[in-house]
């Protein structure tokens, strides 16, 4: 893997970061208030499915 690919990996999710505030602000900012209810365990749960999610969808990706 190259530094380029990395970076180009990096450009990409911020250019997704930026969609969803910039295409529909109250429902991101509604998202964002509901991420900020969860307890610790619910996002360590969140955050672990979306990691899964990301390798499994890199494997596919990639393998």
């Amino acid at each position: 893997m190259a530094w380029s690919d990395l970076l180009a990996g990096v450009a990409f999710l911020l250019i997704l970061e930026g969609l969803f505030p910039f295409a529909a602000p109250r429902a991101w900012r509604r998202g964002v208030a509901a991420i900020g209810q969860m307890n610790d365990t619910q996002l360590r749960i969140l955050g672990t499915a979306l990691t899964i999610a990301g390798l499994l969808l890199l494997y596919v990706v990639r393998g």
